[in-house]
């Protein structure tokens, strides 16, 4: 793994550590916070610029009392100033607002994923 791949890929984890952390200021750090934001979530329609991802993350978040990602196959793409990683993202999670997470049910699912990022 080159310097670029390694730079990426430590991106890529604190993009997961937000995640499971439910922590929308570090959520931001690894956002492009413009126009050009985009994200798409499963079962969601896509939203662009970074209020609505933004507000999207706080949803999740807010109704996400615990998750955690198991991730198997990455594979970190770079190309000039943009980078792609293909995850598959093994999840473990309760949802639902409220309550403590040893009274929640969890749940597992499997999603394939590609996050891009920009210098």
């Amino acid at each position: 793994m080159g310097n670029d791949d390694e730079a990426v890929a430590a991106v890529n984890a604190a993009y997961y550590a937000a995640f499971e952390a439910r922590d929308l200021d570090a959520m931001a750090e690894v956002w492009e916070r413009t126009d050009r934001a985009t994200v798409t979530h499963p079962g969601w329609p896509t939203l662009h610029g970074w209020p609505k991802v933004a507000g999207s993350w706080d949803a999740i978040f807010r109704n996400t009392p615990y998750i955690q990602f198991f991730l198997t196959d990455e594979r970190v793409d770079v190309m000039g100033d943009t980078a792609w990683v293909v995850v598959e993202e093994n999840i473990l999670q309760a949802v639902g607002a409220g309550g403590a997470v040893q009274q929640q049910e969890l749940s597992e699912a499997r999603v394939a994923a590609i996050n891009v990022y920009t210098r």
